[in-house]
Order: C-alpha cells, then sequence, then structure tokens
C-alpha cells in the first residue's frame, strides 16, 4: 500500500546487475572464463563478485592481477564473448517492474547508475521493455567509475534534485561509497553481488534482502 508521508527523496537512483536485473552469478561466472581465456589464475566467487559494479577495465584489473595490462584488451572481449552467451538467460528480479511502476506513480524521479557500458544498458533496457520508466541514465563509458561521484553528480544536475534529495540504490559497497562520496543517502541490497556484512560501516539508510523488503521500505519511507 502506497504511503500518504511525503516524498523524502525526490530522486531514487538504482545500480543495474544485482539491484534490478538478477545477473550477478552469471556475471562472476564470465568473468572467472574470462581470466582463464588469457591464462590469468581463476578468480574465485568473492573475488570476481567484489568487482562488480566497476567500470570493465577497472573490473577486469582487479580480478585478475596476474594479468598484464597488454592483455586487458583481449581479456574485455572474452568476457564480452561469455556475457554474450547468456545474455538471453538474463531477468528482472521478480517485482521489480511493479516497484517502479509504484514509484514513479507517488512521483518519484528515477534514473540508473551502472558500471555497464551504454551498449549494455540500452540493450538491456530495450530487452525487458523498460523504455520510459527511467529518467535518466548513465553508464561508466560515458561517465566516471564507480565510487567516483561524478556519475550521481551528473545526474542530480541533469534532473535539477539536490544531493539532500537523492537516494542511491545497490547490492555492492561501490554504490554505497558513490552515494556517499556525492553526499546522498543510500539504500543497500543483499540478494545481489556483496553480502549484507560488507555493508557495515557504509551507513544505508537501509538493507533490504528482497525485492519486496525494497519496494515496502521505500514507499513507506522514501
Amino acid at each position: 500500500m502506497t504511503s500518504l508521508k511525503p516524498r523524502r527523496y525526490d530522486l531514487i537512483a538504482f545500480d543495474w546487475d544485482g539491484t534490478l536485473y538478477d545477473s550477478a552469478q552469471i556475471i562472476v561466472r564470465c568473468i572467472q572464463a574470462a581470466v582463464v581465456d588469457v591464462g590469468g589464475a581463476r578468480p574465485s566467487d568473492s573475488q570476481a563478485a567484489w568487482v562488480i559494479g566497476l567500470a570493465l577495465t577497472q573490473a577486469l584489473a582487479h580480478a585478475a592481477p596476474d594479468v598484464p595490462p597488454e592483455k586487458y584488451p583481449e581479456l574485455g572481449a572474452r568476457y564480452r564473448h561469455h556475457y554474450l552467451l547468456h545474455h538471453d538467460d538474463l531477468v528482472l528480479f521478480q517485482g521489480v517492474l511493479p516497484m517502479l511502476d509504484a514509484l514513479r506513480a507517488r512521483g518519484h524521479r528515477l534514473a540508473v547508475a551502472t558500471g555497464k557500458s551504454r551498449a549494455g544498458l540500452d540493450q538491456a533496457l530495450a530487452t525487458v521493455d523498460l523504455q520510459g520508466r527511467f529518467d535518466a541514465s548513465r553508464t561508466a563509458d560515458e561517465t566516471a567509475g564507480k565510487p567516483h561521484p561524478r556519475m550521481l553528480r551528473e545526474l542530480m544536475a541533469e534532473l535539477g534534485v539536490a544531493p539532500g534529495r537523492t537516494l542511491m540504490v545497490g547490492d555492492t559497497t561501490h554504490d554505497l561509497q558513490l552515494a556517499q562520496n556525492a553526499g546522498c543517502d543510500s539504500v543497500a541490497v543483499s540478494y545481489g553481488a556483496h553480502p549484507h556484512t560488507a555493508f557495515d560501516g557504509l551507513r544505508p539508510r537501509f538493507v533490504a534482502h528482497s525485492v519486496a523488503a525494497l519496494e515496502d521500505w521505500l514507499l513507506e519511507n522514501a
């Protein structure tokens, strides 16, 4: 049930992978396969999951410290190869579309702040028929990657919203650090790439363990 309270936040910015899109485990597998393809040591599940949300080159460099920089282009190409093989397997988490529609009906502006590329995000938006549900978006290849605040600051400037009226929602410490660096509040979700224990000290206003819990909190408190 939609709250009758006044809006606390005019803009809610969502991370994509692991927050709205059920893709974290597939991304982990694709990172691992790409690193092995170029001769690196296979990163653990936790090592691969930690880099989700970062810009691709930055993420792969962290996940494959034994791979020399001159192999990064090949590493990126192998990651994209594996990811495209699984693209049709990726879906929104159940309940995301009704949540977004409820927030829009309440008057919130909605945005996406993601470590994906622009081409990757646009393909995802088209695939899951999300056109018209977001007012703006920024991807890592068109601005600074997380946790640099530029991505969120550009969204706030485009939509004319102050940091104190902006909420960032994400599944990684990179998202929460992005919010802190931009002077915004944050909400974390524990069903994505990073475990809820990783959020200790980053002061999210809430940690949601499901999309339903996230929607309930946002409608009551945002």
